[in-house]
C-alpha cells in the first residue's frame, strides 16, 4: 500500500524538487544582472523531469589531475541535468547575458507552476484521506 502512494506522489516530490532548484538558477540569474561577463543559465525542464522520473539523469564525471584538487561543486548540474548557457537576444558591452525582462518572467511563470504544484499534490492527498477515512 505504502509503494503505491510513493509512487503516486513521487511525480510531485521530482516536479516541486526540479521547480525549486529552478527558482534558485532563476534567482541566480536575476542576482547577478550587473556582473560582468556573467552568463545566464536555464535548463530544460521537461526534458530534465523526464529524466529525473526515469532515472537517466545524466552524469559527468571531473577528473583530478592532483591531489591538492577539491572534488568540485561546480553547480553545472541540477538534479543531474546539465544548466544551458541562455543565448542573449542582444549582447551587452560587459559580456553579461542576463536579459532581466526574461529572467522575470521565467522566474514568475516558474513560481506559478510551483504554485499549481503544490495545489494538485494537496488535492491528490485529500483524495487519499478520503479514501483511508472512507
Amino acid at each position: 500500500m505504502i509503494n503505491k502512494l510513493d509512487e503516486a506522489l513521487r511525480f510531485h516530490q521530482t516536479a516541486l524538487s526540479l521547480r525549486g532548484a529552478r527558482q534558485e538558477l532563476l534567482a541566480s540569474n536575476i542576482a547577478n544582472a550587473d556582473t560582468p561577463n556573467f552568463k545566464a543559465r536555464d535548463i530544460n525542464f521537461a526534458s530534465t523531469l523526464q529524466n529525473a522520473l526515469a532515472g537517466t539523469s545524466p552524469k559527468l564525471a571531473l577528473t583530478q589531475t592532483a591531489a591538492v584538487h577539491s572534488s568540485g561543486n561546480t553547480d553545472s548540474t541540477l538534479m543531474g541535468a546539465p544548466a544551458l548557457f541562455r543565448k542573449p537576444l542582444q549582447p551587452s558591452a560587459d559580456g553579461n547575458t542576463v536579459d532581466m525582462d526574461i529572467e522575470r518572467a521565467q522566474f514568475a511563470d516558474n513560481a506559478l507552476r510551483y504554485e499549481a504544484s503544490v495545489k494538485f499534490i494537496s488535492e491528490d492527498i485529500k483524495l487519499v484521506m478520503q479514501a483511508i477515512q472512507g
